[in-house]
């Protein structure tokens, strides 16, 4: 779909499926920054930007030194699910890649050079697609479209991508395009960006402490690292050692496997503070008694305690029991593009006291009034955060030591970066 189709598509959404983003927003007027222009990034501290599209998934890190990397960047017809789809912001006039490159170039320390780009798993929410695109050219003597990274590379330069299963596309069984034509708009993206602009691309290492690291002043922040924990649908445990989740399912000889549970996870930490993201990471099937294996469970027996997590699989049917009680997280943020993300069930296991007793608070991209509504009286909204109500860009931010951190919601209605509301943490130790 291109961008006239899209912009056709939205109107024709109806005005109901918008909140009049006009009105004053309150929460958080009495913290000093609210109302204001958000300051931007400061040198020594640890930053994740989880940039509200209404439309896909997108991570904009900032490391202590000025590393950069962008995690996820997609784009697909979100608004085309009518009622169940949320707010696009800014506007429809452009497509999302587009609007993340923008907001990137507001925000980033190095103008449009990021070091790192990464895509967590095949799916065009997170990487883009052949199938709605803002614009088809003809490179390389092929159709090229861009969507997600490959648009987002028109106003940005990536020095380094990692990928799950580059070069071959083959792991853990060959990657199969499917009706997104994920693999094959990759693909192009990838040989175009090694060829013209000299973009290097490198498999992700499972198990690795030092494939995403520091690229100027790795002395001055030792304590910053980052770990590869999943891949492939195979985790590492804490003593190293790696766990194939579907050896047994591999013997049957399928001939794809659920895209979610091959994502990318990684914990990163800073002096006293952690952060915990694996894409989409969800799968399960049936046990030979009938009983139901959630592979989520299987990274909760590797996974350490976190400040903060990213939710799996946008809140969709995600997060059992025994991932959140793993993770202990005092901070749960969420990419929504749909009102059927942050599920029931998943709000209810993240907000289950039963599990841990401390508190905790979910910053997710939009809890849109519609959800609201339904859920209304649910235990587990006294746990969401009201600047979620409008939706918003959330920011995490660690200055040095980890000692504490913040979280605040800047405005999605338009590009003025104005601070809404920001969240104050003492960091939780062991």
């Amino acid at each position: 779909m291109d961008r006239r189709k899209f912009i056709e598509t939205t109107a024709l959404a109806g005005a109901g499926l918008f909140m009049d983003w006009e009105k004053a927003f309150a929460l958080g007027a009495s913290d000093k920054e609210a109302g204001k222009k958000w300051k931007g990034w400061k040198k020594g501290h640890f930053q994740v930007h989880f940039i509200y599209t209404g439309v896909a998934e997108s991570m904009f890190m900032i490391f202590p030194d000025g590393t950069t990397m962008l995690l996820d960047c997609g784009d697909h017809n979100a608004i085309g699910r009518g009622e169940k789809a949320v707010p696009v912001l800014p506007d429809a006039s452009r497509h999302a890649g587009e609007w993340i490159a923008r907001y990137i170039q507001r925000v980033n320390p190095n103008g449009d050079d990021v070091d790192y780009m990464m895509l967590s798993h095949y799916h065009n929410d997170h990487g883009g697609d052949e199938r709605f695109y803002s614009k088809k050219l003809v490179r390389g003597g092929v159709d090229y479209f861009l969507s997600g990274f490959s648009e987002a590379a028109e106003y940005l330069s990536f020095r380094k991508a990692i990928d799950r299963c580059y070069p071959a596309y083959d792991d853990p069984i060959p990657l199969i395009d499917d009706s997104a034509s994920q693999k094959t708009h990759m693909k192009k993206f990838y040989d175009y960006m090694h060829a013209e602009r000299g973009l290097e691309i490198e498999k992700f290492s499972l198990g690795a402490i030092d494939q995403v690291k520091l690229l100027r002043r790795r002395d001055r922040y030792p304590d910053f690292s980052v770990r590869n924990i999943t891949a492939n649908g195979r985790i590492v445990d804490k003593e190293g050692r790696i766990i194939d989740l579907y050896e047994d399912r591999k013997k049957l000889n399928p001939k794809k496997l659920n895209e979610n549970g091959m994502s990318l996870g990684m914990i990163f930490r800073y002096g006293d503070f952690s952060f915990y993201t694996a894409g989409d990471f969800s799968d399960k099937w049936k046990n030979e008694d009938g009983s139901l294996h959630y592979i989520e469970d299987d990274l909760a027996a590797v996974c350490p305690r976190v400040n903060v997590a990213k939710i799996n699989h946008h809140g969709h049917h995600s997060m059992p029991p025994k991932l959140v009680a793993a993770l202990r997280a005092q901070v749960y943020i969420s990419c929504v593009w749909d009102q059927l993300h942050n599920t029931a069930d998943t709000m209810e296991h993240i907000a289950d006291r039963s599990l841990y007793p401390e508190d905790r608070i979910v910053c997710p991209g939009i809890m849109p009034e519609k959800r609201r509504r339904e859920d209304a009286g649910s235990e587990w909204l006294k746990d969401v955060a009201e600047a979620s109500y409008e939706g918003g860009h959330v920011i995490l931010d660690v200055p040095q030591g980890g000692k504490n951190f913040t979280v605040t919601y800047l405005t999605a209605a338009d590009e003025s970066m104005l601070v809404r509301s920001v969240l104050h943490f003492n960091t939780r130790v062991e």
